[in-house]
């Protein structure tokens, strides 16, 4: 089941549940819509994967599984992170 963190782990954007901004990797990462797409150019920082956007839960299961109450905030070095979107950057996410 996806933890739904609710915010973003480099500019610390606050993304509840009902957040149309969330992005997710395959991992989990969370970014809010600007840091994944036009920062990071759809290319995951720490695992070098797509960002997807995150569903939101429904309000009526929110109850029973909640969102997570911890908040990963490390902002990603750019340097680093200009490499590996130089390196998967024109690879398509499935082909990556």
């Amino acid at each position: 089941m996806l933890e739904l963190r609710t915010n973003c782990e480099h500019c610390n954007k606050n993304l509840p549940n009902e957040s149309p901004e969330a992005m997710i990797c395959s991992f989990e990462c969370t970014y809010c819509k600007e840091c994944a797409i036009k920062l990071f150019k759809n290319v995951c920082p720490s695992c070098g994967g797509n960002f997807e956007k995150r569903p939101i839960r429904p309000k009526k299961m929110l109850q029973k599984h909640p969102a997570s109450l911890k908040r990963v905030f490390m902002p990603k070095n750019i340097t680093e992170a200009n490499k590996l979107i130089k390196k998967y950057g024109k690879i398509k996410p499935e082909e990556r």
